[in-house]
């Protein structure tokens, strides 16, 4: 994940991106329980509903048993140790139950699971947070040469919460205005491309302060070619 940047940002993978964008746009559009938040300058789409509670109980479990501090990809411009303050770490892929939820979403999107990072998911106690950031990839930080070999850009970003929240904990996209609150196994995805294929800017999000109770989500990336 990216921290806000303000420098140019060259695109080698703007045809992969605007590709990866057509073929998931069209496939959510045609489906019934894809819902279009309403903006203009950000594709973002909700499904209700997309896991079970059990299925939710089960992912809690997961995450409680690997999370650790949580990490960030990008250190540039010093962001303060208040930047990102959750647990977080990697459910196992090898898991029967993990990677039916993996396929879940592969068929939802219509992206090869090859193309998918492995599912994270993240824990918020009260007052931890992730502020205003992009998951798409800044071609001019030290970590893109590695990317590049690991998948290149992040196109689709699949994000599902797992509990409902007492007070706080919403997703605010914080460049238009969208703030959507955590509920109990709805997805939420979005493009982090235009549909040109360049990377958006108005996909900066950030995952607000918890203020009463605990924030369980799992979050699965999707790269514009194989992953890993």
């Amino acid at each position: 994940m990216m921290t806000a940047q303000t420098q140019t940002n060259p695109n080698p993978d703007k045809a992969a991106l605007k590709r990866a964008g057509d073929v998931v746009r069209k496939r959510l559009l045609a489906d019934p329980n894809a819902y279009k938040v309403p903006c203009e300058t950000a594709e973002i789409f909700a499904v209700g509903e997309f896991l079970s509670a059990a299925e939710c109980d089960r992912l809690i479990t997961m995450i409680d048993a690997v999370a650790k501090p949580s990490s960030l990809y990008d250190q540039a411009g010093s962001p303060g140790p208040d930047y990102r303050t959750s647990y977080s770490g990697d459910v196992d892929r090898s898991d029967p139950f993990v990677r039916m939820i993996e396929r879940r979403i592969d068929d939802l999107l219509g992206i090869p699971h090859a193309y998918g990072e492995t599912m994270q998911g993240q824990r918020y106690r009260p007052g931890q947070q992730f502020k205003a950031h992009m998951d798409w990839f800044f071609t001019r930080a030290s970590y893109w040469k590695g990317e590049v070999k690991r998948g290149v850009q992040r196109c689709w970003t699949a994000m599902i919460y797992l509990n409902d929240v007492e007070e706080g904990g919403s997703t605010d996209f914080t460049r238009i205005g969208v703030s959507i609150a955590p509920q109990r196994g709805a997805l939420l995805v979005w493009n982090n491309a235009n549909p040109n294929g360049e990377p958006n800017d108005d996909t900066m999000h950030a995952g607000m302060p918890v203020e009463r109770g605990v924030k369980y989500i799992v979050t699965k990336w999707y790269r514009t070619r194989r992953w890993g």
